[in-house]
């Protein structure tokens, strides 16, 4: 078999591949908190026929070698956390991050999940909940008298309450970093998971030791630049295309082999 096919697939694989990826993206350019996935490549084994610097004769080697690669794969997707633009939607729990750091969220398990989503709701309890229901940690409960709610760009959230013109501090609002957040496992709903190669989060208080701080009323938008993955899209269709080329070039080598013979 003409190995040229099977390179081939395997691009033709790899750029199907990269094209999921920014599709992804693309559905998710208005998507709160969003951060867009890069698809990273990896050359396969080579054939070595002739290996460089080999020696001719006693005096010479060989400058260059014969050596054929057998393809690409896709060795991972890597989340980009770089800053999304900031909205200004004047809503009192509308939170953006400015910085790095991670709002954390407990599930319905009780596990901690980490989120860069800060459009909070109250719920029945008073809880600050993201929109899934699922409460912020630490908790910060909100009166039900209370008129206005603060919360400062260190994370202190304050309440005015009816019949009383002084705030009420109610809790402080920390942020969870990683060293390695392009590590963490993407589990959907604006959630992230801690994996190994994340490490282990540190909970730290917003704008101090490199945290970002917090801004309320706005929101952290998609990271997604429509016109960027756009041109991804258009050279990943060019390379699948090319690399189909390559499949029917094979074929017609093969074709023409067996009818010559």
């Amino acid at each position: 078999m003409h190995s040229a096919l099977w390179v081939s697939k395997t691009g033709m694989a790899a750029q199907d591949t990269k094209m999921t990826a920014i599709s992804n993206n693309l559905a998710n350019v208005n998507t709160v908190g969003f951060k867009r996935d890069r698809v990273v490549f990896e050359d396969l084994f080579y054939s070595i026929q002739r290996q460089p610097g080999a020696q001719v004769d006693q005096l010479n080697q060989l400058p260059s070698g014969v050596q054929l690669g057998s393809g690409v794969r896709v060795v991972g997707t890597q989340k980009v956390f770089t800053q999304g633009n900031s909205q200004n939607t004047q809503q009192q729990l509308d939170l953006a991050v400015m910085g790095s750091g991670f709002f954390q969220i407990e599930n319905s398990d009780g596990e901690v999940m980490f989120s860069r989503n800060g459009q909070f709701h109250v719920n029945s309890e008073g809880l600050m909940v993201n929109g899934q229901g699922l409460p912020l940690q630490p908790q910060i409960q909100i009166p039900e008298e209370a008129n206005t709610i603060s919360i400062g760009v260190d994370g202190i959230v304050t309440a005015t309450l009816a019949g009383d013109p002084q705030p009420q501090e109610l809790g402080q609002i920390t942020l969870a970093k990683f060293i390695n957040p392009a590590g963490l496992e993407a589990i959907g709903g604006n959630l992230y998971k801690e994996t190994q190669a994340s490490g282990q989060p540190q909970e730290m208080i917003a704008g101090a030791d490199g945290a970002g701080s917090l801004k309320q009323g706005a929101l952290e938008g998609s990271n997604v630049q429509v016109v960027e993955e756009m041109v991804d899209m258009i050279t990943t269709q060019r390379a699948y295309e090319m690399n189909a080329k390559v499949v029917s070039a094979a074929d017609d080598m093969l074709k023409f082999v067996a009818q010559a013979v």
